[in-house]
């Protein structure tokens, strides 16, 4: 301990108090010593300490006066460009910019959100990941330019929490980047899911450059991870607050269902468009002699769709399903041939096939209990992670009568799939339970009846006995598969009803839908 004296005048010099020389006790330089206020009275342990504490301070302040250096640093050249593509965007024709952090050849539905906005007048850059090609009509339309974006791969290395961090931090810098280096866009149509970290940068571009972000609500992405992690676990908790937050920066929001609107009305205080999801115009009845080539096909590639017996004149040509007769091209289906049952899926956790399986192994036993009934060919397309794992399940199965494969179809071939098939089956049961199966929307294009799993709200898009059938579970499954394909090919059958009802539905096709809920909105805005 420093005990000190201090010894200082007992009164100032006359005019001192009032003049330039009297104490300034508030604002004493940091440069000049706490002594020289007391006449260099204080002792040499005051002047230690003050000499640490501005030893202390001082890289404080360096290390700050750096981050605010660092910070200007990046976002000056980010507001500069920011100026720059609104005084660009005035002077351009009207452009969209269209994000979906996913798959574009396997987002459909963005996908037509760029052909309509082609069609009308609009440039579309398209950016998203190039796993799979998209359909012919996009890529063929000179409106329209596809981005392709780099997929982070989950690293091998750390806690999964951080594998996470790393790649949202990851998509967000590089999403950030792509944006900023493309023609700026009166709009950013944003796919949601999925919305992390997509939508806080869209927003955030669209800041910078005057752009309007419009939101197309799927489904929500933090019910989707609520599937792996659990609906408590802190990062689905965490993401429905960024969605909720986010979400709510929007200019505009389109959604699937009026389910989902109310939704987010009442509970995230969003409101929202109905934009229900409708068949492209390729999505029709396949004629029969596009039929059997596509058979023929598939048949290279798939034993399921190949003839059992080979045909008498070596000249004709047979599939599973139709035969084409060498001297008149004629193209007629053969008389035992089997029943072709199509399902489509993104092999996730909210589609369960064992439900199918279940039902083709009730199926199988009815045909070898003497039931009249034909054989089936299953059909499962689509890519996901669960595919390996329902790819093993299904060799496992020992079907005599039933015969499951598992193609992944060019975008071409999958409508002439749908609209050669004779009844489809659903089994997407929806995170949110607020978001309808695409897959029914594009059979019933195709004017194919359908069987789909019960949930909350696809009562406004499958009507029970008018144009499918709906079940809870793999026995009542297997009771409609029963009922349909008895006596198959039956013309008086529920089957053909169904898709006769289909016909005579006259539904709308995604343009005329577009032109009514979508175009008015951005026209107006």
């Amino acid at each position: 301990m420093c005990v000190c004296t201090t010894t200082t005048n007992k009164s100032w010099p006359q005019g001192l108090l009032g003049g330039s020389l009297a104490p300034s006790w508030g604002t004493a330089s940091p440069s000049r010593p706490l002594s020289a206020h007391f006449g260099g009275s204080v002792c040499g342990c005051a002047q230690r300490a003050e000499a640490r504490s501005r030893d202390c301070c001082g890289p404080a302040k360096m290390a700050a006066s750096w981050l605010v250096l660092l910070a200007l640093c990046l976002l000056l050249p980010l507001l500069l460009l920011g100026g720059w593509k609104r005084w660009r965007r005035r002077r351009a024709a009207r452009h969209v910019v269209a994000v979906v952090l996913g798959d574009v050849g396997r987002s459909p539905r963005m996908q037509y959100h760029a052909l309509s906005l082609a069609m009308h007048g609009f440039s579309v850059t398209l950016l998203g990941f190039c796993n799979s090609k998209p359909h012919d009509e996009l890529l063929q339309n000179n409106r329209i330019q596809i981005v392709g974006l780099t997929e982070l791969q989950s690293l091998a290395v750390g806690p999964r929490v951080f594998q996470y961090g790393v790649k949202v931090v990851f998509q967000a810098m590089y999403l950030l980047w792509k944006l900023m280096w493309r023609e700026p866009g009166d709009y950013i149509f944003l796919q949601n899911p999925p919305g992390l970290p997509s939508i806080a940068v869209c927003w955030f571009v669209g800041c910078l450059c005057g752009s309007k972000l419009v939101i197309d609500w799927h489904n929500y992405g933090y019910s989707i991870m609520g599937l792996v992690h659990g609906p408590n676990h802190p990062l689905v908790l965490l993401a429905k607050w960024y969605e909720r937050f986010f979400g709510r920066l929007s200019h505009l929001n389109l959604c699937v269902t009026n389910a989902m609107r109310e939704d987010l009305a009442e509970n995230w205080r969003i409101r929202a468009v109905t934009v229900y999801d409708k068949p492209a115009s390729f999505f029709k009845e396949t004629p029969l002699d596009m039929q059997h080539r596509l058979f023929m096909k598939l048949g290279g590639m798939h034993s399921p769709f190949r003839a059992r017996l080979e045909p008498e004149d070596p000249a004709t040509e047979r599939s599973a399903f139709t035969e084409r007769y060498a001297g008149s091209g004629l193209v007629t289906r053969l008389r035992e041939r089997p029943a072709l049952l199509v399902s489509s899926t993104s092999w996730t956790e909210d589609e369960d096939f064992s439900i199918l399986l279940a039902a083709l192994e009730k199926f199988e036993q009815l045909i070898l209990d003497g039931h009249n009934l034909p054989s089936l060919v299953c059909v499962i397309t689509g890519k996901g992670p669960l595919r390996e794992y329902y790819s093993r399940l299904i060799q496992r199965k020992c079907f005599q009568h039933v015969q499951v494969c598992t193609p992944w179809l060019e975008a071409e071939d999958y409508p002439l799939l749908l609209g050669s098939a004779d009844l489809g089956v659903c089994l997407h049961t929806s995170s949110s339970g607020l978001d309808l199966p695409m897959k029914v929307v594009d059979m019933f294009g195709c004017c194919l009846p359908v069987c789909a799993v019960n949930f909350k709200c696809l009562h406004e898009l499958v009507k029970h006995e008018e144009n499918g059938l709906v079940f809870e579970d793999s026995e009542e499954l297997a009771a409609q598969l029963q009922m349909l394909f008895s006596n198959f090919p039956d013309p008086a059958g529920k089957l053909n009803q169904f898709r006769k009802n289909l016909r005579e539905s006259e539904q709308l096709r995604w343009d005329e839908s577009w032109v009514q809920t979508v175009l008015p909105l951005v026209m107006d805005t």
